[in-house]
C-alpha cells in the first residue's frame, strides 16, 4: 500500500508539472494580444525533484526496514507537505478573464495536491509500520539475525532447506 501511494503521489506531481499553472493575456506588439503561459514546472519548481524523491522513496522502503524506514518515512511525509503547499500557494478561485484555461490550471494545482497528500500518506506509512512491514533480502539474512522459528512444521522445513533430514534422530544434537 505504501508503494502504490508513493508511485500515485509521484505520477500526480509530474503530471501536475507539465499542466498550466497560470495564463494571462499580454501585449504582444504587432502580433495583437496574446496568451502567456506557465507550466507546474515553471511556477512551482520543487514538483519534479518532490516526485523524484517519491520514486526513490519507493525504493528505500523497500530496501530499508526499523529506524532507516522511519526517518525515510518522515523525509516522505515532510516532501508531500512541500507539494500541498506548492499547490495551495498562490492559487486564485475567481476574477478569470474569459478564455484563459481555466480547467486547467486549477487541475494542475488540484494535482499537486493530491500527488502531495499520497505521498504523505505513504510516508506516514512508512513510519507507522517500520517495524513490522518485511524488508529486503531479511530472508536471506545470516542465520543468526534471523529469528528461530516456533512453529514445529516451520522448523522441519527450515531442515530440509539447509540439507539436513528432520527425521533422522541419529543425526540430531540434543538441545
Amino acid at each position: 500500500m505504501i508503494v502504490v501511494a508513493l508511485l500515485l503521489g509521484a505520477l500526480a506531481l509530474w503530471g501536475a508539472s507539465r499542466l498550466t499553472w497560470f495564463a494571462e493575456f499580454r501585449d504582444g506588439g504587432v502580433r495583437g494580444t496574446v496568451l502567456y503561459r506557465e507550466t507546474g514546472e515553471q511556477r512551482a519548481t520543487a514538483l519534479v525533484p518532490l516526485a523524484l524523491l517519491s520514486l526513490a522513496g519507493v525504493a528505500g522502503v523497500i530496501a530499508t526496514g526499523g529506524w532507516a524506514r522511519r526517518v525515510l518515512g518522515v523525509v516522505l511525509a515532510l516532501a508531500g507537505v512541500a507539494a500541498v503547499w506548492s499547490g495551495v500557494a498562490g492559487v486564485k478561485v475567481s476574477g478569470w478573464a474569459d478564455g484563459l484555461p481555466v480547467t486547467q490550471m486549477l487541475l494542475g494545482r488540484g494535482l499537486a495536491v493530491l500527488g502531495g497528500i499520497l505521498v504523505a500518506a505513504g510516508g506516514l506509512a512508512a513510519v507507522k509500520g517500520a517495524g513490522k512491514a518485511a524488508r529486503l533480502g531479511a530472508r536471506y539474512a545470516a542465520p543468526a539475525t534471523r529469528k528461530k522459528a516456533r512453529d514445529p512444521d516451520a522448523e522441519l522445513w527450515e531442515a530440509l532447506s539447509e540439507g539436513e533430514d528432520p527425521t533422522d534422530v541419529r543425526g540430531r544434537h540434543s538441545e
